[in-house]
């Protein structure tokens, strides 16, 4: 096999707490992460010159060089099992970037388990999770992918059974946020409504997912939405249409609502396109 084509699936948050900060400054978080149907698109191919590495993508802003965790992965699984064969990284992508749904981390993981798989090294999925940490919190989850309780840093992943979520419209505003200076201002006392993580766990383990939309939550809106107060417009816009469920999904920006109804979602779609029109990155996706 010279080459391999390989999917990259983005994440939404059900459930996002803060548990505290920890003495090296990360905060301890208890999040439940959900994989969807929005996928980036990679392509590892085999390049007969020893020390070559090469990354290129669809958007001309994003870095294809060491600063690229499809970069780093590529390197780190070159140099630590002694590959002689060059690496080419074709990355085509769909997610939105500073959104808040782990594309990035996604990216990175699939190119780490692409050339696993192409090179048939002697790593299994959990060994590769173990891995992937290196590279960020979230990479870990999108290693295993499906619906999942995320601890520490994001890096303990406890798998839950999948939850069906047939149609989730997910906007994403044209604003950046960076995730490191929404934990930094995060300040427990501006959080309205707290948190239950463990009720949304028991409803997903009912796969109950009314109950889990009643119980949704994302301590980091106290942050986000309070600088950019579209994100709770984009919410009440989606639950006006017919969403069980609204809520900003990570540090942000993009927010989602989750529907039953195929036309309730497709309205919701058509609401946001006439509200907001600079609104580009629009998607109705589902749970994988």
């Amino acid at each position: 096999m010279e080459e391999l084509k390989v999917r990259a699936r983005a994440k939404i948050n059900l459930a996002l707490d803060i548990k505290g900060k920890r003495d090296d400054g990360y905060h301890e978080i208890s999040t439940i992460m959900q994989s969807i149907a929005l996928y980036d698109e990679i392509t590892i191919k085999k390049v007969y010159k020893p020390d070559y590495i090469k990354l290129v993508t669809n958007l001309s802003w994003l870095p294809t060089g060491k600063k690229n965790l499809v970069y780093q992965a590529v390197e780190y699984l070159k140099e630590t099992f002694e590959i002689e064969t060059g690496i080419f990284v074709n990355l085509t992508k769909h997610i939105p970037a500073s959104a808040g749904l782990g594309g990035g981390s996604a990216d990175c993981a699939a190119t780490l388990m692409g050339v696993r798989d192409l090179f048939k090294l002697p790593i299994s999925d959990e060994e590769l999770m173990e891995i992937s940490a290196r590279f960020g919190a979230d990479v870990p989850f999108c290693i295993r992918g499906g619906t999942a309780h995320a601890t520490g840093v994001g890096e303990v992943i406890t798998p839950l059974p999948p939850l069906h979520i047939p149609y989730i419209v997910l906007a994403k505003p044209p604003i950046i946020v960076s995730t490191e200076d929404v934990f930094k201002n995060f300040k427990q006392e501006n959080v309205q409504k707290p948190i239950d993580v463990e009720k949304v766990i028991y409803y997903i383990h009912q796969g109950d997912l009314a109950g889990v939309c009643s119980n949704m939550g994302n301590v980091l809106e106290s942050v986000t939405e309070s600088r950019y107060p579209i994100v709770g417009r984009l919410k009440e816009d989606m639950m006006e249409k017919g969403a069980i469920g609204a809520m900003m999904s990570g540090s942000g920006s993009s927010v989602f609502g989750v529907f039953k109804s195929k036309q309730d979602a497709e309205e919701s779609l058509k609401d946001i396109k006439e509200k907001y029109p600079d609104i580009v990155d629009l998607f109705i996706t589902r749970s994988i």
